[in-house]
């Protein structure tokens, strides 16, 4: 439980602070302070949220139980993204920030986190690959269809209410799939398995509601603070906004859900921790993306925007080259696990490709690793039988 309490603290003044604000209408002004303050509340309560996930996941099948520690460990994605679709209602400059923060925390999701699964495990264990679970075909079917649709999105220049309904059919017909998912493998930390040995079922499920509920706070707290922070901040050190919302705000939100997967893969459960990951992908290239032109629909009418349409989040010139590259990686890393095996091999790929290609940003080097991810998954697909056999079964929706 101390660890527990610790982090509930660390939460503590990020609510303070917004408390004081509401009561007194006065704000703290400065950015880096703020941004510091509200991503330590942003990630503690994360981990706390991935705490009581673990602890309900006897209430449910494993399957379902991993689908959620991904989706509680992405809500500051959520919030960060969600609060600048709003905003981008009232004054259309946000949206770009909203489309920087998913396109960077998907493609750092991919680069960094799924590699970091195989080179943890191996220095753990020395194997240099390791099987992909066969319950995971819901995920990669899941990805394969969202990453179709996304490329459909740089097409239109704008995320349309119509596109966020099929990315949310897509990921009620995982979440349905996921379910009927069951192992007797526990995946909890040892500290959480010995409060759910010591707690009566009862008491185990009012604290992880109550973890649920100050988590949720405090990330509504913070999402706010957070986001307008990392723009203030970049203009006051004269730093492009879009890429500090790019890059350093999934770093703060992406940094609990990397932490309960490499968790997994050093304590040898390589194919929980990279489940995990996976499962974070589709609730952002599904669920997260279709909330966008919801959130962007609903703040315009209740602002009375007139200057855009409702119907459809609004992309420019460079977000459409993020959007494309971000859906040929995602294309290209979700081929790569139909051969249901990762190894440390195809991890240096995955890493190496988003490396340079952060290095060397610009629009001629968005469109031309765009092009390469989709020729490396095309020859990845005719090179291998097995691939497209098992492409094949799960577009099919096979086990």
């Amino acid at each position: 439980m101390r660890r527990i309490f610790l982090f509930a603290s660390l939460c503590l003044p990020q609510l303070a602070i917004r408390v004081y604000g509401i009561i007194t209408g006065h704000h703290w002004e400065d950015p880096l302070w703020s941004t510091l303050t509200a991503g330590l509340a942003i990630v503690s309560a994360a981990t706390m949220l991935a705490w009581a996930s673990e602890l309900a996941e006897d209430d449910f099948s494993q399957g379902l139980a991993l689908a959620a520690v991904a989706l509680v460990a992405v809500l500051p994605e959520y919030a960060v993204d969600l609060y600048f679709a709003w905003q981008a209602g009232a004054d259309p400059s946000y949206a770009p920030f909203a489309v920087a923060n998913m396109t960077g925390a998907n493609r750092m999701l991919i680069g960094v986190g799924w590699s970091a699964i195989a080179v943890v495990y191996w220095r753990r264990s020395g194997n240099k690959s390791f099987s992909i679970d066969r319950s995971q075909v819901p995920a990669i079917w899941a990805l394969i269809i969202a990453t179709f649709l996304s490329f459909i999105i740089p097409l239109e220049g704008s995320i349309s209410l119509l596109m966020g309904a099929l990315l949310f059919a897509v990921f009620f017909f995982y979440v349905r799939d996921a379910a009927k998912h069951h192992s007797d493998q526990k995946l909890a930390e040892p500290f959480i398995e010995e409060l759910i040995s010591l707690y009566t079922p009862k008491r185990r499920r009012c604290l992880y509601i109550v973890l649920f509920l100050y988590s949720a706070a405090a990330i509504l707290a913070a999402a706010a603070p957070f986001a307008e922070g990392l723009i203030k901040l970049g203009r006051q050190l004269g730093i492009e906004e879009f890429l500090l919302v790019q890059w350093l705000a999934p770093l703060a939100s992406e940094a609990p859900e990397l932490l309960v997967a490499l968790m997994f893969a050093w304590r040898l459960h390589p194919r929980a921790g990279l489940g995990t990951l996976i499962s974070s992908k589709v609730n952002q290239w599904t669920l997260l993306v279709g909330m966008l032109p919801m959130a962007y629909a609903v703040s315009h009418f209740w602002h009375g925007t007139s200057r855009t349409s409702p119907w459809a989040l609004p992309l420019d010139a460079r977000q459409t080259e993020e959007l494309f590259l971000t859906s040929a990686q995602s294309f290209f890393a979700t081929v790569i696990f139909c051969n249901f095996n990762f190894s440390l091999a195809e991890a240096g790929v995955l890493f190496g490709l988003f490396i340079v290609q952060l290095m060397l940003p610009g629009t001629g080097v968005r469109i031309a690793f765009g092009i390469l991810y989709m020729i490396l998954t095309i020859a990845w697909i005719a090179r291998d039988k097995k691939v497209r056999d098992n492409l094949k079964m799960i577009l099919l929706r096979k086990k």
